[in-house]
């Protein structure tokens, strides 16, 4: 520069040299030097009071847009997550709070479902508990007698087996822990959607689907056969894949055979079209097959709420997808010819359910071995406390299970094995009032007690009266052409068999 411009190098030096000390620290990672002052960070923001706070990713439905606390209670005006969940309700719609929460708004319906043998289970109740002994009947699953810490007869033990091995699909607990089972209780049971055993959101479906049915209806009961299924055995070899012992997803608890599915779900039809419950009083309970399939050229009257009559004048079912079945009519002549005798699914069933022998064992004592190829028991809590006790260093936990309406633990734990489980042979009997049905082995029970010193107390015991009773398995299809031969043998005025197995 030839000495033009010296001025100009003092002024830019001095510049970068402030400019290099007026941050936090300097480029070395020192403190300011002495008489610099550092500029202070902004302070983090309070944090908002309200569950929307901690809760951001809620979503709720439009007919629903309620204040969190209305339901669930606490205290929305504080930010400290103590404060705000001091008298928090985790489940509002359960039974015992479903009157004061969803019952503001909708009263008659959660009046009809505290009556409904849906939330009481009354009939399936009494079924076991006469079986076992009991003289009379009781109200519902909450008066079951507390379970007894050493069962004294063949009733007590029956009672304890209910409540703390059969009674895990009521509407009082969560479901089993298992991905498809998991669900709300009460109203919400049915009325909230869970994936993954945890809710999807707070929306509140106004007609369940399918998959809050299958939360209850699943294993080898009805509802699962609508969908095809059929549960494999509870030994290890019937574990797929059997060549490895990694965990692998099992939605229900148990791998299941994939059989013929019922062919109005095959057409579209979802539970509910059938099963409306008190929305629709001409369905439900009272629904049979008859309802909707009427014989060729019978009059169309008294049809179901959701069936009426196309341009042609003949019946269609308006489904809960929006979509038109047209509903077949009755025209083969065994229809005609057997229809007063015979249940439908004698000829339409495709396979029925029939485990025969199913056996409870509670086990008071802490010998786990035994069971060890029988770590699939269809219980998250029995499968955990085998896992626990056989595989880990840690202290065992003790032999006790869970009431299954108050929660808490007692101890015994309960075992199941079947003797054999198969679907190919469908049961067929005459009933009491002289129609010939499809049966099963539902009360063939047979319960064994062994104390804490290894004593058995009860061996086998399976009740009294018949243990095959009547039942509509959920896989329908076609007849087929040797539908005769399934019922041929009880026709001609045949004295009913005895209902045993």
């Amino acid at each position: 520069m030839n000495g033009k411009f010296p001025f100009l190098i003092v002024p830019l030096l001095v510049l970068f040299l402030v400019c290099a000390c007026s941050g936090d620290e300097a480029p070395d990672g020192k403190q300011p030097a002495e008489g610099v002052s550092a500029i202070a960070e902004p302070a983090a923001p309070p944090p908002l009071p309200g569950c929307r706070a901690c809760h951001a990713e809620i979503e709720q439905d439009a007919n629903h847009l309620l204040a969190c606390g209305e339901c669930h209670g606490g205290n929305p005006e504080t930010a400290d997550q103590e404060a705000a969940h001091a008298g928090l309700v985790a489940r509002p719609a359960h039974p015992d709070r479903m009157a004061e929460t969803c019952g503001r708004c909708h009263e008659e319906a959660v009046r009809q479902l505290g009556a409904a043998t849906h939330l009481t289970l009354r009939n399936a109740v009494n079924l076991v508990r006469n079986h076992f002994g009991a003289a009379g009947e009781i109200p519902g699953l909450t008066a079951i007698p507390a379970p007894s810490e050493r069962p004294g007869d063949s009733l007590e033990l029956a009672d304890d087996m209910l409540r703390r091995r059969c009674l895990r699909c009521h509407f009082y607990t969560p479901g089993d822990d298992y991905p498809a089972t998991r669900r709300g209780t009460g109203c919400a049971a049915c009325h909230m959607a869970f994936s993954g055993g945890r809710p999807v959101d707070h929306a509140i479906l106004a007609r369940p689907t399918d998959r809050q049915c299958l939360s209850c209806h699943y294993g080898n009961f009805v509802g699962a056969d609508y969908y095809g299924r059929f549960d494999h055995d509870f030994n290890w070899e019937y574990r797929t894949p059997y060549t490895t012992r990694e965990e692998y997803f099992r939605p229900y608890g148990i791998e299941y055979h994939e059989l013929a599915r019922d062919i109005h779900l095959e057409r579209g039809l979802a539970c509910i079209d059938c099963h409306a419950g008190h929305r629709d009083s001409s369905a439900g309970a009272g629904l049979t097959c008859s309802s909707c399939h009427r014989p060729a050229g019978a009059p169309l009257i008294d049809l179901p709420a959701r069936v009426a009559l196309d341009d042609s004048g003949e019946p269609i079912l308006a489904a809960v997808s929006g979509a038109a079945h047209a509903i077949p009519r009755l025209r083969h002549p065994a229809h005609e010819q057997y229809g007063e005798l015979v249940a439908c699914q004698v000829c339409h069933a495709q396979w029925a359910f029939n485990d025969s022998q199913t056996h409870l064992l509670r086990a008071d004592h802490d010998d786990y071995y035994p069971w060890d190829s029988l770590r699939v028991q269809a219980s998250s809590e029995i499968e955990k406390l085998i896992e626990h006790n056989l595989d880990t260093l840690e202290d065992e936990l003790p032999p006790a299970m869970r009431d299954g309406i108050t929660g808490e633990s007692s101890p015994g734990v309960w075992y199941m094995g079947f003797i054999q489980r198969r679907w190919e042979d469908i049961l067929i009997r005459r009933d009491r009032d002289n129609i010939i049905k499809v049966f099963r082995p539902i009360l063939d029970l047979h319960l064994s007690y062994v104390d804490d010193e290894e004593n058995v107390i009860f061996d086998n015991l399976n009740g009294n009266g018949p243990t095959l009773l009547p039942y509509t398995p959920h896989t329908t299809g076609p007849a087929g052409l040797f539908y005769l031969y399934r019922f041929a043998n009880l026709l001609n005025g045949a004295t009913p068999p005895p209902q045993a197995p």
